[in-house]
């Protein structure tokens, strides 16, 4: 199975993706505040690493559904860690809706529409571990209590990019804010 999902990850790097829409409503420097449409995700929560969550949304796109139909792979994948459970989401392709895409097979997935919110975010690259992660938290709340900006719910961690994929990286800190315009 490690070899198995070693080769997924390569796949995963392989070609390039839809990332899921969003507008940009401030920049600054590596700080965004954005607004997210609602979008169809597939999602599985687990007391088991994020490596087997992985495993499992992947195996959901390359085919085992209820249609044995493969879904495109897009970006960001979705990350949160708590104390006895990961998160982990897949954004599926906008051409899909609740009734026209493929059921799970795996009982441990599900499919959900999210609903539309405001995040805000700090961008940063290499590889990321808990230290980065932290770190940026940190700079996220600074930056958010500056503005007078209150948060909702916890802060989790997006990725772009496969593990195989060495430069560029794009990673992402977030948290949902309320945010008037």
């Amino acid at each position: 199975m490690k070899y198995t999902l070693i080769i997924l990850l390569m796949l995963f790097n392989s070609s390039t993706y839809e990332t899921q829409k969003y507008e940009l409503v401030m920049s600054e420097d590596d700080f965004e505040i954005r607004f997210y449409p609602s979008s169809l995700k597939a999602k599985v929560i687990s007391s088991k690493s994020a490596n087997g969550n992985f495993y499992k949304l992947f195996q959901f796109i390359s085919g085992n559904n209820s249609k044995g139909e493969k879904i495109e792979m897009t970006t960001p994948v979705y990350m949160k860690e708590n104390d006895n459970t990961n998160t982990m989401e897949f954004v599926m392709p906008s051409s899909y809706s609740l009734e026209s895409i493929s059921k799970p097979n795996d009982d441990s997935i599900k499919i959900y529409e999210s609903e539309a919110k405001y995040f805000a975010c700090i961008r940063y690259g290499g590889y990321s571990n808990s230290g980065k992660f932290n770190k940026h938290s940190k700079r996220l709340v600074n930056k958010l209590s500056d503005l007078n900006i209150k948060t909702v719910g916890d802060l989790f961690y997006v990725s772009y990019n496969s593990p195989y994929k060495v430069f560029n990286r794009r990673n992402e800190v977030m948290v949902q804010i309320e945010y008037n315009d």
